[in-house]
């Protein structure tokens, strides 16, 4: 609800604050002392357009800061959390208008643009009787007046998983008939490819062991030739052979250990180096036992190697990559050849989703008409009680147009009025009297405020046109209203203002030459002098004083 209010040189006002309380709360004051412009101040900081003629005389700039208590109202926080400008437990508002035509708003303390301030301000204020915020007018917030009447929040959250499931499905569907639109040349591009890795068979790690192969085959000669060499350094030549020098040394010192014991190491050391010499000449022996010229296979694998670059080039991988694509394009290949398959089986699941939908929405639909008829009936006996007599009040469902599923149902909603007998019925938006808009919009308010979802609702001059019993029955329903939610209303009727939770007057004074609006609370005793000057006017005679007391006494008792 709305906790605070400060206004700076903004119209009259040189400076107002307000502390605001819960339930029902009046504005009252003489013809011109201006009570409206708490309320332009009010829809200025919720996103109104600014003007700078709205500044006082003599200042350079106008300031309104209002902030509300948002304890109960989750679904705020979650809209400020969203849009980073979350602060603690409270919410303020600001907006600053300079006299060179600027405008700047902000939300808990950062710059906000004016349609984030209207978002939020839809959140939290309702003014009834102007069609700033008036969001009794949209049919979004009709809609939401009628399924929060019935208790539809269950149900409509089911109908829009469902609606998400369709909805997904649907997507796939497209998905897959623009695919199938250049399916033939697809499917005979893939049914190549696949023919031509599989027939090329190359399996893990086959390329490293052709590359290796290669460069065997390719340099034979080499291997051959140099190996030989070193195959006759160890072992084969007689005399120079290594084999021959490290046994001749190995003698000698053999001989010499018999002399010097401590020669024993070096002599093992060299009869080892004898024994790894032998082994190293048999390797050799067998590996050019092996090693061949053979050009025929030279040539073999330097044409699967010249496939194998050719197909990855083509493929635009590395030749590594090569191996592993073929099942990506098998599957490819398998999901284009059961395309039809495919097509059918999700055709057949979005008309199982659509059915579910039907079903749903077909409740749905039932249950919005019988709370559409029993809404209707109790608003227009509000209405009569209200001073439009004759006046009827009726809740339209009007099928949509589209061939499409919505997640909010298969209808739109439309509240429709007639505010005189004889009157056909018109859409509520096309309502021209503010004081008849804002008091069918108080007759609905009232029957739905359990169900509620913005804190503070703002009436402004309901009570136009009206007078006596009426008036006391509009002050009545407004009473009732402030207890579920805060309400604010101008007011020019006594009775109206008698039976308010707490009361504002405004008045103007001069200084100097220059005029102020001021804003104060009343209490008991100034309550009284108030609504005697409304009964009575400027004379305050011990009959309107008694008669006004009794007012508030009797109101207070509701």
């Amino acid at each position: 609800m709305l906790t605070h209010l400060q206004i700076r040189n903004f119209a009259l006002v040189q400076q107002i604050e307000l502390e605001l309380k819960p339930g029902m709360t009046v504005l009252t004051g003489e013809t011109g002392a201006g009570k409206s412009i708490l309320l332009d101040a009010l829809g200025l900081t919720l996103g109104n357009r600014a003007d700078t003629g709205l500044i006082r005389h003599g200042a350079n700039r106008a300031e309104i800061t209002i902030e509300f208590e948002l304890s109960d109202r989750p679904e705020v926080w979650e809209w400020l959390e969203a849009h980073d400008l979350d602060d603690e437990t409270a919410c303020q508002i600001r907006r600053i208008i300079s006299a060179d035509g600027r405008s700047r708003g902000y939300i808990n303390g950062r710059t906000a643009p004016l349609q984030l301030l209207r978002e939020l301000g839809e959140m939290l204020v309702d003014i009834h009787g102007q069609h700033e915020h008036q969001s009794l007018l949209r049919r979004d917030m009709q809609r939401q007046l009628l399924d929060d009447y019935a208790g539809h929040g269950k149900l409509l959250t089911e109908l829009a998983a469902l609606h998400h499931n369709w909805r997904t499905r649907q997507d796939k569907l497209q998905q897959l008939q623009q695919a199938n639109e250049d399916r033939d040349s697809r499917l005979g591009l893939l049914s190549y490819q696949v023919q031509e890795l599989e027939a090329l068979g190359l399996t893990t790690g086959e390329l490293a062991e052709l590359e290796q192969e290669h460069q065997r085959l390719a340099n034979a000669n080499r291997l051959l030739d140099e190996c030989q060499q070193a195959l006759d350094m160890l072992y084969e030549n007689d005399e120079l052979s290594a084999s021959s020098l490290l046994g001749q040394a190995s003698q000698r010192l053999e001989s010499l250990q018999q002399v010097d014991s401590t020669l024993q190491t070096a002599v093992e050391l060299l009869s080892s180096a004898v024994i790894q010499v032998e082994e190293a000449a048999s390797e050799l022996r067998h590996y050019l036992a092996d090693i061949e010229l053979n050009p025929e296979r030279l040539g073999w694998v330097e044409e699967r190697l010249a496939t194998i670059y050719e197909l990855a080039r083509k493929h635009h991988v590395e030749a590594e990559q090569l191996a592993g694509l073929l099942p990506g394009l098998q599957q490819q290949l398998q999901q284009l050849e059961q395309a039809d398959i495919h097509l059918i089986e999700l055709q057949k699941a979005i008309d199982t989703a659509v059915d579910e939908y039907t079903v749903l929405a077909g409740k749905l639909t039932s249950s919005r008409r019988k709370a559409a008829k029993e809404l209707g009936k109790a608003v227009t006996g509000n209405m009569q009680l209200l001073g439009m007599e004759g006046g009827r009040f009726e809740i339209r469902l009007v099928p949509q147009d589209s061939d499409g599923l919505s997640p909010l149902g298969r209808e739109r909603i439309e509240f429709q009025v007639s505010t005189n007998p004889g009157q056909p019925l018109k859409l509520l938006s096309k309502v021209a009297s503010g004081g008849e808009l804002a008091r069918i919009s108080l007759a609905i308010q009232v029957i739905t405020a359990q169900n509620a979802s913005i804190p503070t609702l703002v009436f402004d001059e309901v009570d136009v046109g009206i007078g006596g019993s009426v008036a006391e029955i509009v002050g009545r329903q407004l009473r009732k209203l402030g207890n579920y939610c805060q309400v604010l209303c101008v007011t020019h009727q006594p009775q109206v203002a008698a039976l308010a939770h707490h009361h504002l007057q405004v008045s103007k004074k001069t200084d100097n030459g220059q005029t102020h609006t001021l804003i104060q609370a009343l209490d008991i005793e100034q309550r009284i002098h108030e609504l005697a000057r409304m009964v009575g006017g400027i004379e305050m005679t011990p009959q309107t004083l008694s008669h006004a007391r009794e007012m508030i006494e009797r109101g207070q008792e509701t």
